[in-house]
């Protein structure tokens, strides 16, 4: 008999790549999207699985709606992926993104405890928890949390009630620290999606500039397509637990620029791009590396898309989606 999954967030970056792995695993899907939304599928059809999900209302914000789900489909995994995950917004709404990424997950949490106590849990942690901590330039599970968005001090209060739900009630509750991990599915409002984007319309003619705001920020990058398999087998363990998961290397926003202006056989990178104030962060976090010693012995983890192999397939996609429109 096929298990069953609940994904929340389904129509994200990760939802649909981690949709396409548990199909391959014969699971049965349920995908949660909010109520009165008109939910776009792009990224689901980008993989071709749109039809394969079973589509269920709900929304974190609404506790009513998630006892309902919980009580209807008994799923056997949730992996909790949706979020307001553009942290740059996150100062203008940073009361939304409270409800939606530190409340909701407690409202998840209760309905799992009130009806369905044995289903196992995932939730989606973050790297931007860590901040401005920092172990030696890197960061584990031992590193301590200080966050520097709404979004990220959010996060950390999901990361904590899910450990307390776990010390509590005995429940499988699981987090992972997904560090930066990026796609083709990548949505165009975050800066790799921006760059690969914009230089793909440079490329074609489109555009002749890219407006950025700080070059500095290193980030730990990898292809959102490997970081799912790590948020399986999380669920798989023997006993619920928290896990690092990132390629254990990092580069600046300008490495990322260039990888993908070289992806597209552009040299001269610099005369296209312009900084511009507004795109800049009230408090920034300038250097995040993960050190995924743990879940690559507990897991048998590790990142198979190098770092100029993501740049590549993002503006490659970018390139063909521009082509596609201009001869359908």
């Amino acid at each position: 008999m096929a298990k069953l999954a609940l994904i929340t967030g389904i129509l994200g970056q990760d939802g649909p790549y981690l949709a396409k792995l548990l199909l391959q695993k014969d699971y049965k899907i349920y995908g949660m999207i909010r109520r009165y939304s008109n939910p776009n599928f792009d990224n689901l059809d980008y993989l071709g699985i749109t039809n394969n999900i079973e589509y269920i209302e709900g929304d974190l914000t609404d506790d009513a709606s998630l006892i309902n789900i919980i009580k209807n489909v008994r799923p056997q995994e949730v992996y909790n992926l949706a979020a307001q995950s553009f942290v740059a917004s996150s100062w203008e709404q940073a009361k939304l993104t409270a409800e939606i990424n530190a409340v909701g997950v407690l409202n998840l949490l209760s309905a799992l405890k009130l009806f369905s106590p044995t289903t196992r849990f995932y939730q989606a942690g973050t790297s931007e928890m860590f901040g401005l901590g920092n172990t030696n330039g890197y960061q584990d599970e031992n590193t301590p949390f200080h966050p520097r968005s709404p979004y990220g001090i959010a996060k950390v209060y999901a990361h904590w009630i899910t450990v307390n739900f776990r010390e509590a009630y005995g429940m499988f509750t699981s987090n992972g620290i997904l560090f930066n991990h990026e796609s083709p599915l990548r949505g165009i409002q975050f800066v790799t999606r921006k760059v690969s984007n914009a230089v793909a319309r440079i490329k074609l003619g489109i555009d002749k500039e890219i407006r950025l705001g700080n070059l500095e920020p290193k980030r730990d990058w990898g292809f959102a397509g490997d970081y799912v398999e790590a948020m399986y087998q999380i669920l798989q363990q023997e006993n619920p637990d928290d896990y690092v998961v990132g390629t254990g290397e990092n580069h600046s926003v300008k490495d990322f620029v260039k990888a993908a202006f070289k992806a597209a056989a552009i040299s001269d990178w610099e005369k296209y791009i312009k900084i511009d104030p507004r795109f800049k962060r009230p408090a920034e976090v300038l250097n995040l590396k993960a050190k995924s010693d743990k879940a690559r012995k507990m897991l048998g983890w590790k990142p198979k898309v190098s770092f100029e192999q993501l740049v590549k397939m993002m503006v490659d996609a970018d390139i063909k989606r521009y082509e596609q429109k201009k001869n359908p």
